[in-house]
């Protein structure tokens, strides 16, 4: 894949993943236009970028917010979604706050972000759209009642793009990734197997973003199994193993 001459707009990209993938992209020679609610963080983010980039607040909460940050973007060659909250809850303990908020930033928000790129891409036959996911999409876990439905509708959403879009010149991705060592994730009071670095995970995604004929990754490999595998087991064996 060639990156020089293009521009993609990287939304949720002040920290963490996002912004370890915004030095990789901006590395391999694009412009990167860096989108978060904190502009401060992307402010200094930039600062250390070698390549050139637009910084361009957003709030993926607010259709507003996202539609006049798209028009700011102006024209861009590909999109990455990574934008998203998390807070570890299960049924036993609902929090309704927290579980709409994620419901809207990480599943919602997704549409609203997408709806501001997607016709311009289909209407000029071309374009590059990048989702993540979450290897909690595959199938409901216990503590994760908001937020392994939120990423099971992003994947969703990245398999009907697919659908529709194959036949165009208009690329869909999805990155599955499972635990990633960031802010979110030390909220979690519990043994994280196969826990990636940033830098890492980026590198997974980065490496699905040049491979022009692939659709879906998911990451680290030997843990993705296990929840691919789940989706095979009845429900008596699966519930067993794993409520």
């Amino acid at each position: 894949m060639e990156w020089k001459g293009k521009r993609y707009w990287l939304v949720g990209a002040s920290e963490g993943l996002g912004a370890a993938l915004a030095r990789k992209i901006s590395r391999a020679g694009a412009e990167v236009v860096l989108s978060a609610r904190n502009e401060e963080r992307l402010q200094a983010l930039a600062a250390e970028l070698p390549g050139k980039t637009q910084i361009v607040p957003v709030d993926v909460g607010s259709r507003e917010s996202v539609e006049a940050a798209a028009k700011e973007a102006g024209e861009i060659d590909g999109i990455v979604f990574l934008a998203g909250v998390y807070w570890p809850f299960g049924a036993q303990d609902w929090n309704a706050e927290q579980a709409e908020t994620m419901a809207d930033i990480n599943f919602t928000g997704a549409f609203r972000v997408l709806g501001a790129c997607v016709p311009q891409m289909v209407a000029r036959d071309s374009g590059h759209i990048v989702l993540t996911g979450s290897l909690s999409g595959f199938r409901g876990l216990p503590g994760a009642i908001a937020y392994a439905p939120s990423k099971a509708g992003v994947m969703a959403l990245a398999e009907s793009l697919q659908a529709d879009l194959w036949r165009t010149n208009v690329r869909v991705q999805l990155a599955n990734p499972g635990f990633i060592k960031t802010r979110l994730t030390d909220k979690n009071d519990f043994k994280m197997p196969f826990l990636m670095e940033p830098d890492a995970a980026a590198q997974e995604i980065f490496e699905l973003m040049c491979d022009e004929g692939r659709f879906v990754k998911h990451f680290p490999l030997l843990f993705s199994f296990v929840f691919r595998l789940s989706r095979l087991m009845p429900n008596w064996l699966y519930y067993r193993l794993f409520a």
